[in-house]
């Protein structure tokens, strides 16, 4: 009977060895487990503050979505975008859940996707509310990743461009600028700058108020950027000063077409809100390396030469308008 006792309490023994190895090696499987995911997901929220493209992010967060389902595939599809991520060929024959990917204001950025394979999840169909909560917060997830990159995008245009023409600003000209002359030193080319200045604007703003004056604004910098090529980068100095950086230059002659093309926009008037506006502007340019070698005499000669160009036009309008009796003592002069 002792023996039997000894027996049973060793079988007893062993057995509870074998569960508790098993709970141990489950346990460690599932820490294992949530510290994989955990670093997947603080991998995940690094890269969102990173530069790193939006498509590897949020393949990250299917694949992270599709650990989490037991290895079901899982992908997004963009809105108006592309499809990332696992999307199987027996597509049709899986049970698909999906999860819109809220924004924080307007349509859905896009929706994630999971195809549960039945031989994986049996019961189908049931409920799913464990999957779903999993799907939900990584269409969170994603939803922080593409508004991050939406609000960063939109914080770069800001700092790059003009808000009330839309163009780009003198920060941004001046980045671009710094750019072409490294450029145009490795391989020995040249490039044009243009400096436009409004002759009309100030008596349109005094006479009509600066909503008028904008509105102006706007459709002289949308004149000037039809008459200009992909490549050149017309920007907004600040008031009424425009600038055009032409990268695609040989030589002076062609920044003079440049030029006079863009002085044509004038000829026609500005229909602002029915007030038929007519508008000029004085023009003035710098060829690199020629007129400068830096982003700043460069524009110094563009601008000395506009307002050079100016007092010229402003000489002519002045002698055009003097009295008819003074007429015949300027031509003896002349």
């Amino acid at each position: 009977m002792l023996s039997l006792i000894l027996l049973a309490a060793a079988i007893a023994a062993g057995v509870w060895g074998l569960i508790l190895r098993s709970k141990v090696r489950r346990q460690s499987r599932e820490l294992a487990s949530l510290a994989y995911l955990e670093h997947r997901r603080s991998r995940i929220f690094a890269d969102i503050n990173s530069s790193k493209p939006l498509a590897e992010i949020l393949e990250a967060i299917a694949e992270m979505t599709s650990f989490m389902l037991n290895g079901a595939s899982c992908w997004c599809d963009v809105t108006d975008g592309a499809r990332l991520g696992n999307y199987p060929a027996n597509a049709d024959r899986l049970h698909l859940l999906h999860e819109e990917i809220p924004a924080r204001s307007g349509p859905p950025l896009g929706t994630l996707f999971a195809g549960l394979d039945t031989k994986v999840f049996p019961g189908i169909p049931r409920t799913f509310a464990p999957e779903m909560e999993i799907l939900s917060r990584s269409a969170q997830l994603a939803m922080l990743a593409m508004e991050t990159r939406r609000l960063h995008a939109e914080l770069l245009h800001r700092s790059e461009v003009d808000l009330l023409t839309n163009v780009h600003n003198r920060r941004s000209l001046g980045e671009r600028m710094d750019a072409l002359i490294e450029e145009a030193r490795r391989n020995a080319s040249v490039f044009g700058l243009i400096y436009i200045d409004l002759d009309q604007f100030k008596p349109i703003n005094d006479r009509y108020g600066h909503h008028v004056g904008d509105l102006f604004l706007q459709q002289v910098a949308e004149r000037l950027k039809r008459q200009l090529r992909s490549a050149d980068l017309l920007a907004r100095m600040g008031g009424d000063e425009f600038a055009v950086l032409l990268p695609m230059v040989r030589h002076r002659t062609r920044v003079e077409e440049i030029a006079l093309r863009l002085e044509h926009c004038f000829k026609e008037p500005f229909d602002v809100e029915g007030k038929l506006l007519q508008g000029s502007a004085s023009f003035g340019y710098s060829i690199y390396p020629e007129d400068g070698a830096t982003r700043e005499s460069l524009l110094a000669a563009a601008d000395a030469a506009m307002y050079l160009a100016k007092n010229i036009r402003k000489k002519a309008a002045a002698k055009t308008a003097r009295p008819e009796r003074s007429a015949p003592a300027d031509q003896g002069r002349a």
